[in-house]
């Protein structure tokens, strides 16, 4: 099944978030790699593509996993909660209508 898993950043922490990415970004690859991976990306905290100084508010990754445990697992796992990006994390089931 596939689930959203929503990362909310905390304050200030777009140098952690920088530094933690290459770990995070592998972590996606390999999802991708194994035809899991639906959607993955960053929410810029302004309207802007490049964002700037301003960061991000968070991250959604849309991934399948067996279960929500294995789901909420991954989450908790990735870089961004090691390195304190991450304020919050929410994961939930997907059902992808369109396309």
């Amino acid at each position: 099944m596939w689930y959203a898993i929503e990362g909310y950043d905390g304050q200030d922490v777009l140098g952690r978030r920088g530094e933690a990415r290459p770990a995070h970004l592998a972590r996606l690859v390999e999802l991708r790699d194994a035809g899991r991976l639906l959607l993955a990306g960053p929410c810029p905290a302004i309207d802007s593509e490049d964002p700037g100084p301003a960061g991000f508010s968070g991250s959604i990754v849309i991934a399948e996993f067996e279960s929500l445990d294995a789901a909420r697992a991954w989450a908790d796992a990735d870089p961004y909660v090691a390195a304190g990006v991450y304020a919050r994390v929410e994961v939930r089931p997907f059902r992808k209508v369109l396309p």
